[in-house]
């Protein structure tokens, strides 16, 4: 494990100062609001409440595709950067809905902590256990926001109890509630000792916040009834008693989580929550990576692609790589290298994603994620750096769960179809496969969601009327092994046989027991359900 070691002196102000951070959660939690409010507050967006809109404004700001505007479900991720106080936040959204969740494990591979969002009434669910997990696999530093305080939500300590069997973490209140759905009236803020007191009547504004003394302070009797103000009085004693209190170094080992209680449709605790990801956060950490792990404070830079989207704008055909800068200072129109084909690229259109606009951008610095449009170059996992073979390691592809033939309805744009494919394989947007018999393509997803998002993707972007349909094959691996062994396999399994749009070889399989067979009969070649993603 990487030491998250205290502050780092040697890193530059400007490096310093940037928060690179997900939000994660199960779908309708709050998540699209809280990225709103985020926005809001950074001055990147001047009005919020957008989210139920009706019509064109409905969606936030970061939901792009026309699918996710009508199903009102964010599916791709997108990265936004505004300035809040004195810290500069990189806010890399992640697909709500579980059938995209490859696309939110690679996301958190480019951030360096991640917020996570719990329903007040629903507590810890399935997608957020999920989610957590690789949060814990990569010991991201972890910052809860338990939403929804203002509608009838269950007891706090059953709320903190479920997170810490769950998801095996400690957890420090950083805020208490004070009432609870229609009584909710605010928190009081633990770590600074002040009052935060909720405006119902416009939810754009931020509540009052008042100054106290402990919670002796007679100021308190002025704001809050007093049978709320006892059961806050015991509720807080309580939880000093019982639970941990904020260690900045537990958190950075992400062994420890603070806890916000708020609303965020009322735009309350998200300003607290803010303030606690820039106080408390980590700065641009260390990167995994081939020969040698890359430190955020180097002069030379550096960084790799997590992300391809392809037609963001719908006028231009483009494709933009979304790229964590992990070292350096970088400039508009520098030549970096492009590891993987070992040319330079000269970098003269960067983007900067401010809520919905994408602007040029004349610098970045390790931290930031700047999008580089280009024509194909650029794949997920490919490197960027200023001259040295570095290949950054951990950056996941998962073996699709369903899989489905694909062809054209019009026999004239099969072709076509070929390039929409692969663009999308190059995306990360799916698996696509060529069978080594018979003509036609497989198409590989993680969630069934995915195969309507595609089809209605290749007719709009690409005006190619596609239909799926069920496919022999149930599960996919990547195969490899000597030479001799794999090509005398490949000979016997040829119906079996496939490469994915790398090249590289793939078994189709139609039962599990096909998997075991290989694995029993063949010991020198290996069946793997994960690739990584190098760009070496």
């Amino acid at each position: 494990m990487l030491d998250r070691a205290h502050n780092l002196p040697a890193l530059p102000p400007e490096i310093a100062r940037r928060r690179t951070f997900a939000i994660i959660s199960h779908p309708d939690a709050g998540k699209t609001t809280l990225t709103e409010k985020f926005l809001l507050y950074g001055g990147a967006i001047q009005m919020a409440g957008q989210v139920r809109a009706k019509g064109e404004a409905r969606r936030t700001r970061s939901d792009f595709m026309q699918m996710e505007k009508d199903r009102g479900i964010s599916v791709s991720a997108s990265a936004m950067s505004f300035e809040f106080g004195d810290y500069w936040f990189n806010l890399v959204d992640t697909p709500g809905h579980s059938d995209f969740s490859e696309d939110t494990y690679r996301t958190l591979t480019a951030v360096d902590a991640a917020v996570m969002v719990i329903d007040g009434a629903k507590g810890v669910e399935s997608q957020t256990q999920k989610l957590f997990e690789v949060c814990r696999l990569r010991d991201l530093p972890i910052l809860t926001f338990c939403n929804k305080m203002d509608r009838e939500s269950r007891d706090v300590f059953d709320i903190i109890d479920e997170i810490q069997e769950n998801l095996a973490i400690d957890v420090t209140p950083a805020s208490w509630p004070i009432g609870i759905g229609r009584d909710f009236l605010g928190a009081y803020d633990m770590l600074h000792d002040r009052l935060e007191l909720m405006d119902r009547t416009d939810r754009n504004t931020v509540a009052e916040s008042i100054k106290i003394e402990g919670l002796d302070d007679p100021k308190l009797a002025e704001h809050i009834p007093a049978p709320l103000l006892e059961k806050l009085r015991e509720d807080v004693e309580m939880a000093r008693e019982l639970l941990p209190p904020f260690s900045r170094q537990d958190f950075l080992d992400g062994s420890l989580t603070p806890i916000w209680f708020g609303s965020a449709i009322n735009s309350f605790g998200v300003q607290e929550l803010m303030k606690g990801i820039g106080e408390f956060g980590p700065e641009p950490q260390v990167r995994p990576a081939e020969p040698r792990a890359v430190s955020a404070d180097e002069t030379k830079v550096s960084g790799f692609v997590f992300k391809v989207q392809a037609n963001m704008d719908p006028k231009h055909r483009d494709r933009v790589a979304f790229v964590r800068l992990c070292s350096g200072h970088f400039k508009r129109g520098m030549k970096l290298t492009h590891v993987r084909s070992k040319k330079p690229m000269a970098i003269s259109n960067p983007v900067m994603f401010l809520a919905s606009d994408r602007e040029l951008t004349e610098e970045a610095w390790a931290g930031d994620i700047i999008g580089i449009p280009n024509h194909g170059q650029l794949r997920i996992g490919d490197a960027l750096t200023e001259g040295e073979m570095l290949r950054f390691s951990g950056i996941p592809s998962f073996a699709p769960e369903l899989l489905q033939s694909v062809r054209s309805t019009d026999p004239m744009k099969g072709k076509h179809l070929e390039k929409a494919l692969m663009q999308f394989a190059e995306e990360g947007a799916a698996k696509v496969f060529k069978p080594m018999i018979g003509s036609g393509f497989i198409v590989g997803v993680v969630g069934a969601l995915q195969f309507e998002v595609l089809a209605s993707r290749i007719e709009l972007e690409y005006g190619i009327p596609v239909r799926f349909e069920p496919s022999q094959f149930t599960s996919a691996r990547w195969i490899t092994g000597p030479q001799d062994k794999l090509n005398a396999f490949m000979n016997v399994n040829k119906s079996h046989m496939a490469t994915d749009h790398d090249g590289d070889t793939v078994y189709l399989t139609r039962l599990k027991w096909d998997i075991d067979r290989v694995e029993r009969d063949q010991p020198d070649l290996t069946l793997s359900a994960t690739k990584e993603m190098l760009g070496g």
